[in-house]
């Protein structure tokens, strides 16, 4: 009993400072018969502002999959209908009964509303008209009866063979914005429907589930198991998870998963001289730098057990570096869930405190995707899970920050250039002499195809393609990010980014909130930046274009130097030029690069021998590096410029089509 006590204890301590708006009491049943989900839970739900409200809003996501006629079936252009529809393996929500804790039945006043897209075959978004507003403060508790179909695996969720990953799958509230939070001007709710490319948005609070499953089933959820036992009347096993502090509650089981253990220690994890850098830089005690111990779970299918040290150590480097750059983790548990073979769409997810990776049978060691997966979608439990930003609206502050923060601890640890470049698994890079690339060379890559197609400031359904939304909130995102960290310095970014985190954690922030904190935090105005690749989707190209060097007659033994530098793209940014002398002498240079051209004047006592823009690559916007140098060897020049171009673009091709397979 003590025992269950500690647990209890350590899981309603975590997330302390977490508003508590939304909570759930569930209890749920697997019938895998019917591939459904019985259920009932009770809704504690605070109103936290001035405002009496008279109605409630409710996402049921899974009514994106009843049936064609969706919001979503019609974004995804009828594929993803006729996958479902071939076999009828179609996923809904019914809301059986919805009433007020102790007071009167509002099943009839349930409606469908449609706030996006005026689509009334649409119904994932449920509205439900009180009797009686709530007052500013109040607190109500709303019984309800669901029954939860599960679809075939498809877009984060569902069944395959005997394997059950369950999200999106409890009618959830939506968030009620106050005036003046994100971009309110008046309180309202937040509701948005079901997108094919949007995720979620929802508020903080503490949740309690029961799980019935069929038993021998391995079973894994949010939160930390507080107890287990068997009904063997029912053949089914019953679990009871907790968790504080979160806004979300997903779950997974199989027979067939391996149930493995590691406990991350911080004592063995993190050096003395690690903690004390890191404290040294933002200015904190090291106690308050400090990481807590940590359950790693792993569920994985038992022909991939032999890389599960692989996925260990991702969650490790996930828990380290996170931690140590943004603030530790302080959720007692970390699970990680690996689909089956043929579930790949309910791979690569994050929920609370619950992450799918996803491996294959065979994943060389070179090749680094269960890593990348692993951490990035641990990545996820910050940007998202405690910084709760709106991923209908913008997405970027999630999955760019998650992009640019998993690609900085996957060169850290694995080293930067170890992505071997494949076409459909093949290894052709070192065929064509092309080296491996780093993870940033990869969403580089990827960005430079689609570089122009939207801006950032939209709407997840907004974007001109699906492929165009991820580029631009995943790649882009996390190469604006890497630019900014180039203009600014590392260390005044690292301290931005954990300023940020810090003051936004359990909150809702927007665009605008972290664009202030750059501001305060660097001491400049950063506005021109976001402005133009937040705002604008002009690219940025600066070149070399020519470099005359002549003897100086009135100056014996000295030589003028003309380097004509021009910007080739709309995008503005301050760039750093390197000039390099055949007497081994170097001059660094500045140019603000607002005009279309500019010529920089150097006197030495030697010839040029070359130039360079941005030789730190800090600009990674940058659409060509290869018009970035000039070298003063004209035999090779020309070869050598065309022979950059050709890799540079065959390489990204790759990289491109890499990206997809």
């Amino acid at each position: 009993m003590w025992r269950l006590c500690l647990a209890l204890i350590a899981c309603l301590s975590a997330s302390a400072q977490a508003p508590r708006i939304a909570s759930y009491d569930i209890d749920a049943r697997l019938d895998p018969k019917t591939r459904g989900i019985h259920g009932r839970q009770v809704l504690t739900w605070l109103n936290d502002s001035p405002d009496e409200i008279r109605e409630l809003q409710f996402h049921l996501y899974m009514n994106a999959f009843r049936n064609e006629r969706s919001t979503v079936m019609r974004e995804a252009g009828g594929w993803l209908a006729e996958r479902l529809k071939e076999r009828n393996e179609w996923g809904w929500i019914d809301v059986k009964s919805i009433r007020l804790e102790n007071g009167p039945d509002l099943t009839k006043a349930i409606r469908y509303i449609q706030p996006d897209d005026g689509n009334k075959d649409d119904q994932t978004v449920m509205a439900v008209t009180l009797p009686q507003p709530v007052k500013p403060g109040a607190t109500i508790r709303v019984a309800m009866d669901f029954f939860t179909k599960l679809p075939r695996g498809v877009r984060r969720t569902g069944w395959h063979g005997d394997y059950y990953f369950v999200a999106q799958w409890f009618p959830k509230i939506g968030v009620w914005e106050k005036a003046g939070e994100r971009y309110s001007t008046q309180g309202r709710w937040n509701c948005h429907q079901f997108h094919l490319n949007s995720e979620f948005y929802a508020d903080f609070g503490d949740y309690n589930v029961n799980l019935t499953v069929p038993v021998g089933y391995v079973t894994g959820a949010t939160g930390v198991q507080q107890s287990r036992s068997d009904d063997l009347q029912a053949q089914a096993t019953i679990y009871r998870f907790s968790q504080a502090g979160v806004h979300d509650f997903a779950w997974t089981a199989s027979p067939k998963f391996l149930r493995m253990e590691r406990m991350f220690d911080p004592a063995k994890e993190v050096s003395a001289r690690e903690l004390s850098a890191i404290a040294k830089l933002h200015g904190i005690p090291e106690a308050e730098a400090r990481l807590d111990p940590v359950r790693m779970i792993l569920l994985i299918q038992p022909e991939h057990a032999g890389q599960a040290e692989r996925h260990f150590r991702a969650l490790a480097a996930g828990l380290k570096h996170f931690g140590l750059w943004y603030g530790t983790y302080p959720y007692r548990t970390i699970t990680c869930v690996d689909p089956p073979y043929g579930a790949g769409a309910t791979g690569g997810m994050e929920y609370p405190t619950l992450i799918t990776a996803g491996t294959e049978l065979i994943a060389a060691e070179d090749e680094q995707t269960p890593e990348m997966v692993t951490v990035h979608e641990f990545g996820h439990q910050y940007w998202y899970g405690m910084v709760a930003t709106n991923e209908f609206e913008e997405a970027w502050l999630d999955e760019g920050f998650n992009t640019y923060s998993t690609s900085k601890i996957l060169d850290k640890v694995y080293g930067p250039q170890t992505v071997p470049i494949r076409l459909q698994r093949i290894p052709v890079g070192g065929v064509l002499g092309l080296p491996k690339a780093g993870w940033d060379t990869l969403n580089r890559g990827v960005y430079l195809f689609q570089a122009k197609t939207d801006t950032l400031a939209r709407n997840s359904w907004e974007y001109a393609s699906e492929s165009s939304y991820g580029v631009n909130v995943y790649m882009k995102a996390g190469l604006v990010l890497r630019t900014l960290e180039g203009y600014l310095g590392q260390d005044t970014m690292a301290r931005v980014m954990r300023t940020y985190f810090q003051r936004w954690k359990y909150k809702h922030p927007a665009t605008k909130d972290f664009i202030a904190v750059a501001n305060e935090v660097s001491g400049q105005d950063v506005k021109w930046f976001f402005d133009q690749f937040f705002y604008g989707s002009n690219v940025v190209d600066y070149a070399v274009e020519s470099v005359k060097s002549k003897k100086d007659e009135p100056k014996k033994g000295q030589y003028t130097t003309t380097v004509r530098l021009r910007r080739e793209g709309e995008a503005v940014v301050p760039v750093d030029v390197k000039v390099r002398f055949k007497n081994g002498e170097t001059v660094w240079e500045k140019w603000d690069g607002k005009y279309r051209w500019t010529d920089l004047k150097v006197t030495k006592a030697a010839e040029t021998e070359s130039v360079e823009i941005d030789p730190g690559r800090k600009i990674v916007l940058d659409v060509s590096f290869a018009n970035n140098s000039w070298t003063s060897k004209p035999a090779q020049a020309p070869f050598v410029k065309w022979t950059a171009n050709l890799l540079f673009w065959a390489q990204n091709l790759l990289l491109f089509v890499s990206s997809l397979a």
